[in-house]
Formats: structure tokens, sequence, C-alpha cells
């Protein structure tokens, strides 16, 4: 399937920016079920200083915001062809960080009593194996988190979304992630996006998460639509946690406040 996106990210600031650093990460990866068939990237209100891969093979793109401005616009295009046979099934860990790494707590995916609660809901039994533990997983965090929007926010962290019983992808994403480090497996959380039949415009991109299984390596969990990724999805960031995987990680200094507002456009 080829699939093509358009995403563009305005951020408009109250007063002239004096300094200010972006770090993005909105660039698809190139792997064995997904190739990069055109991809650009156009900034207005700053400038590219570097670009660079992170520790989980992110392609990062470093911006200065240039001095005095008050609006700064990312605007991203491409278009990515997918294979549908991989039944998400990604392959085996590559990348700077070690696997060990994603066996680890975050701040945002440090579990307590409600993950800790959905984790031993699936504790694995005698001759189950880790694929059907993970689905079974998916599932209880699904049915324990209702999706609805506006009920979280960036900076939820797993714990507090289970506990509340509401959030987003991002959040089904760390609670998934928080509960397989508790049963002992590696976890890592995805940005990217998601082809959807009935709908063309979107608010934002999609998030989900993957779990490494021995002899197989990763697998994708997109708890939110309880299945595993397909040929409708663009793999786009990985890491321990959104913050690793964030499309875009703004730093600015003496803006005062500032608005945001995102079009996003994926279709085939």
């Amino acid at each position: 399937m080829k699939i093509r996106f358009h995403h563009t990210t305005t951020y408009q600031f109250d007063k002239p920016v004096p300094y200010g650093l972006q770090r993005i990460r909105m660039k698809p990866k190139d792997n064995g079920h997904q190739k990069v068939s055109y991809w650009s990237m156009v900034v207005r209100g700053g400038v590219c200083e570097a670009n660079y891969d992170d520790a989980h093979r992110n392609h990062v793109s470093l911006i200065r915001v240039e001095e005095g401005t008050e609006t700064v616009e990312i605007i991203c295009a491409g278009e990515v062809e997918t294979e549908s046979s991989f039944h998400g099934v990604v392959g085996l860990h590559q990348g700077y960080a070690p696997l060990w790494l994603f066996r680890q707590p975050t701040a945002l995916t440090k579990g307590g009593p409600a993950v800790t609660a959905l984790a031993n809901r699936v504790r694995p039994r005698a001759g189950e194996g880790e694929i059907a533990l993970l689905h079974a997983l998916s599932d209880a965090v699904a049915d324990a988190v209702r999706y609805q929007l506006d009920a979280t926010h960036v900076g939820t962290t797993a714990e507090e979304a289970a506990q509340l019983g509401q959030g987003v992808c991002q959040d089904h994403a760390h609670i998934f992630i928080s509960a397989a480090r508790l049963l002992g497996i590696p976890a890592r959380y995805v940005s990217g996006y998601l082809f959807m039949e009935d709908r063309v415009e979107q608010e934002a991109g999609h998030a989900w998460a993957e779990a490494h299984i021995e002899g197989l390596g990763w697998v994708g969990f997109d708890v939110s639509n309880r299945i595993c990724p397909d040929e409708h999805y663009i793999r786009v960031a990985t890491g321990r946690d959104y913050a690793d995987a964030a499309p875009i990680h703004a730093m600015t200094f003496g803006a005062g406040d500032s608005s945001l507002l995102v079009s996003l456009r994926v279709d085939q």
C-alpha cells in the first residue's frame, strides 16, 4: 500500500522569540516492511542546524528558531510504501540502545497499583506463550481505559491514566509498556501515522507499543484499535516512551505563552 501524509505544525508566540530550539522526529524509517519513497520538510521561522540519528535510530533535525520570530511553521510531507505480510512483526532489535534499557521504567511508564493490577491480571500461565500473554494484556488495557479525547495530556503518566480509566493512544501505549516491563518483557513506544479508510483529515498522529519476544524480535500492539499494526501504519520514531519518540520537542526562552495548531492529512 502507498500512503502519503501532509503534516503541518504551527507555533504562534504572543511575543517575539529571543531564543529557541526544536528537535524534529518526523521522517519515517526505512525497514523491511516500509520504504520511504518521498519525504520533505520545510521550516518557516527557523533554520535547520543539524541532522543526525539518535540512540534509537530515529532521524532527528535540530531547528534553531530565528530570533525575533512570532510564528514557527513546520511542514512535513511524504509517501511511504508498506507491505501487508508482516502482521506486526518488526524484526530483530537494532539501534544503539541496549535491549535491557527497554525493561527499565521511565518517568512516564513507572507502574503503580493500577498498572500492577493489570499486569497481575494476565500473568503467564503454564503452557501459555508470550504472544498470547501480550494480546491478553492489550485487551486488558483497552477494557480498563476507555478511549477519550482531552481526558489526559502529553505529560500524563501510565499510572495516572490507568487510575483515571480514560485516555488516548499515547496513554494506552504507556500503560501497555509499563505492564509489559513489570512482566519482564522489553517494550517500547512508537509514534507514526495510521491510514484510516473513513477519513483523510486527522487531529494528530498515532501511537502504539512494541514488545520484544525472544526469537521473534519486536512485535507491535495497537491497544486503541485492538490489533497488531499492518500495512495501514507508518512507523516514524521509537523510544522508551513518548519523550523519546515525540514528533517535536520544543524549547524556547522569553517567548511568553504560545498556541499550537496541527493539520494532518493521511491518504492513499
